[in-house]
């Protein structure tokens, strides 16, 4: 970059300062120049932007003396590249305090010992000074097309990668908003996970700001495209040390970026309706191409067998989402596939508003308890995820059918799966897996009038009994009957002495009959609890 720089070094060459001396800052010979400013009057703060190379007769400040120290600070401290100072009428030489001052702040201080026209100088300097900046963008629309045509290539994010470390000699790396990452120099494994686990845990991430990872700084620049950020270019520089024109380049090189990453999402959009719509066929038992199927499920095989997993997301409770759907749908999309993937499934995914749906198939040699366990895993997992404005796993409702390997089942495991989440979201099981639900399986499938009998037929007389005494009778034989008639564990769980509950139980014997605790009779009763919860939680 320092190609492009005018800097003092590069003044002292030219025909025009032949005759001039660097009398103090030979260290900041590389100050860079962006403009030239010839300045007299004594009030000067409000003139100074940054960068100027000052050009005086010292009218306005003793140089000779050591009351222009604190007028030196100032220049220095508003950044100026550096001074010219004709000596002779006002100035006859540099005091050595200032020039001490100037060598401890690396600030070059020119003199000229015989009469120089400063409009000669300055004229030459602007002239150099903006033919550098034509350079610079003829410079800057080269690279442009040089990014946008490895853009349209194979490989092409890596190969910008590369382009932006070989003009800066800096590793370079790509944040994407799914955590994916991409480098240049390659990075071995360690320095990868490093990075990994810093990026995860960063928040407010400010654009053209630097952050310290893994041991360096990284300056990054956002990917933005569509009004939405999709991650962040970094470079391993501080962001101080960058220019104007390498955050020119830079910004190029992220627009060349977000042009893939747009193209990307695009096919990745394409592909995820064409998914969805598969899907959906098949759980509706809809004519559908088996082509199109064959990219979606993994091949057919002995060993090959599936659960559909049924999730109910609650974040479009909120309306303000709606505009934003498709993005959403999208990134729900990929975060479920990247981590039923990650559990060894692979998963053939449904998104809608109102219910995601997941064939999650895998191959094993045998049903195992270990099959089992990644289910597990995996819906624990769902629950554990927190996406803003994406995916709320805490508030959602996970359903899992049983296991199947004939895909032509699946309209029946999309009964199944409903079922189990119908359980879930009337408060009566939190049951997960469809063949855990019991009794329930038998009790969806029966009409409400049907229930309603039998409920009255079992346990009419209790239900009359706790309502005209305000007594929970029901509560107790249920407890009674879960703890294989166990007296101190139903106390214990109800809260109440042996007396209460041995008085309680007689009453129910009453109610009930001697023989309610027979098989068949307490088969019956039990069976009744359940159906019992499934009215009071508004079964229809």
């Amino acid at each position: 970059m320092n190609h492009f720089k005018i800097t003092i070094d590069n003044i002292l060459k030219r025909e025009l300062f032949r005759d001039s001396i660097l009398v103090a800052g030979e260290e900041g010979k590389s100050r860079e120049i962006k403009w030239t400013h010839i300045l007299e009057m004594d009030d000067f703060d409000s003139f100074i932007n940054g960068g100027e190379l000052i050009l005086t007769t010292g009218s306005n400040i003793s140089f000779d003396s050591a009351e222009g120290i604190s007028k030196v600070k100032k220049l220095i401290k508003s950044h100026v590249a550096g001074i010219c100072v004709e000596l002779g009428t006002h100035v006859k030489k540099i005091h050595p305090t200032i020039i001490e001052i100037a060598n401890q702040h690396h600030f070059p201080i020119i003199v000229f010992s015989e009469t120089v026209k400063f409009v000669d100088i300055t004229q030459d300097l602007h002239t150099i000074i903006i033919n550098s900046h034509h350079e610079q963008m003829h410079h800057l629309h080269v690279l442009s097309n040089e990014f946008n045509e490895l853009s349209l290539g194979p490989n092409g994010i890596l190969n910008i990668l590369k382009k932006v470390h070989d003009y800066f000699n800096k590793t370079v790396l790509l944040i994407t908003d799914d955590q994916k990452m991409y480098y240049y120099p390659l990075l071995n494994k360690v320095n990868t996970e490093n990075l990994h686990s810093l990026v995860s845990h960063m928040k407010d991430i400010e654009a053209y700001q630097d952050y310290l990872l893994d041991n360096a700084y990284y300056t990054f620049f956002p990917i933005k495209g569509l009004g939405q950020s999709w991650g962040n270019l970094c470079l391993q520089e501080k962001a101080e040390a960058l220019d104007e024109f390498s955050f020119s380049i830079l910004d190029r090189a992220s627009l060349a970026i977000a042009q893939i990453l747009l193209r990307n999402r695009t096919i990745e959009e394409r592909k995820q309706n064409q998914e969805d719509d598969i899907v959906q066929k098949l759980l509706l038992g809809e004519e559908y191409d088996s082509y199109a199927a064959s990219k979606v499920l993994p091949p057919s095989a002995e060993n090959l067998y599936y659960r559909l997993i049924i999730i109910k997301n609650n974040l479009f409770k909120n309306h303000s989402y709606e505009f934003d759907w498709e993005e959403i749908k999208l990134q729900q999309a990929v975060m479920l596939r990247s981590l039923f993937k990650k559990h060894g499934f692979f998963p053939a995914i449904s998104v809608t508003k109102n219910k995601i749906a997941v064939i999650a198939s895998f191959y094993k040699s045998k049903h195992t308890k270990e099959t089992e366990n990644s289910f597990t895993h995996v819906t624990g997992a769902i629950q554990n995820v927190y996406e803003e404005n994406i995916f709320h796993g805490k508030e959602a409702y996970i359903s899992t059918s049983s296991l199947q390997k004939d895909y032509t089942n699946l309209t029946s495991c999309y009964k199944e799966a409903n079922e189990v989440l119908q359980l879930q979201k009337m408060g009566v099981s939190q049951i997960i897996f469809y063949e855990d639900i019991g009794v329930y399986r038998l009790l969806l499938k029966l009409q409400h009038e049907d229930l309603q009998d039998y409920v009255s037929h079992y346990l009419g007389t209790l239900l009359d009994y706790d309502k005209d005494t305000n007594n929970n009778l029901l509560l107790t034989l249920s407890t009674y009957l879960e703890t294989m008639g166990s007296k101190k564990e139903t106390s214990e769980q109800l809260f109440i002495v042996r007396q209460t509950l041995y008085h309680r139980l007689a009453k129910i014997e009453e109610l009930l009959g001697e023989d309610y605790l027979e098989a068949t009779h307490r088969q019956g009763l039990e069976l009744a609890i359940r159906a019992h919860a499934l009215l009071k939680a508004g079964f229809r």
